[in-house]
């Protein structure tokens, strides 16, 4: 197993330290600048372009973040890159302009956000060329089997974790399906806490972390019951957390 106990240390910021998308928004250069001065490792997203250059992106669509319609996959990098973030300076960053901004300042969390297997082909292996060489803690991780799996082909170097939900017994059987991929970690919904999966992956010395966390009711959760937050909302250096 890849040495992923790193991700215990430090409060994740989620999609940066945005302040709720009033002036700083999420998954931009202003947002991973403000984790990087606060000392909290950097939960962020990434989506392809459609020249397969990995961008940081949460929704699959332009219309809440950038106030236009369209797919982000039906735009190259280049297109995406002049696009505005919530009328703010900031564009859509690609992954190599974060991983130069960072520069092993603090950890990071990278979430692959897939569609399906085959518009996902040649996904993992784009974001690893980018990863390629970087000197800093990096884990990756997803909701998607088909991304899990190509990570664990491509045998990814850095640790890879399953972004999940649930607490339905068919949900448990889906995560240990991932998990039996060899899997390092897992980041799960705060909300489904407590669960037979997690304290079972827990008990075996699989870190948990958990999302997202806005209060301080979600944040005694998680040091409850699994080992890290990611956040949002407030800053975790003050307690108690702004419910």
């Amino acid at each position: 197993m890849s040495h992923i106990d790193w991700i215990k240390d430090l409060p994740v910021a989620h999609r940066g330290y945005h302040d709720m998308n009033r002036e700083i928004w999420e998954n931009t250069l202003s947002a991973f600048s403000r984790a990087i001065e606060a000392g909290f490792a950097i939960e962020c997203d990434i989506q392809l372009s459609s020249d397969s250059v990995p961008m940081v992106f949460h929704d699959h669509d332009l219309q809440r973040l950038c106030n236009m319609t369209g797919e982000v996959r039906e735009r190259t990098a280049g297109e995406l890159r002049m696009l505005s973030i919530g009328g703010t300076k900031d564009k859509i960053p690609t992954l190599r302009q974060m991983l130069d901004l960072v520069k092993g300042q603090v950890p990071l969390v990278i979430e692959l956000k897939g569609l399906d297997a085959e518009q996902d082909d040649g996904f993992v292996e784009a974001v690893l060329e980018v990863l390629e060489g970087y000197e800093g803690k990096v884990a990756l991780m997803s909701f998607d089997y088909h991304l899990l799996r190509a990570l664990k082909i491509a045998e990814c170097p850095w640790p890879v974790g399953l972004t999940a939900e649930g607490v339905k017994p068919e949900n448990f059987a889906a995560h240990r399906e991932a998990m039996d991929l060899g899997l390092d970690f897992t980041s799960y919904c705060v909300a489904h806490l407590p669960n037979d999966f997690v304290s079972g992956l827990r008990e075996k010395g699989t870190p948990v972390i958990t999302w997202t966390v806005r209060d301080e009711i979600m944040r005694a959760q998680t040091y409850k019951y699994a080992d890290q937050m990611t956040f949002e909302g407030f800053d975790p250096r003050q307690s108690p957390a702004i419910a």
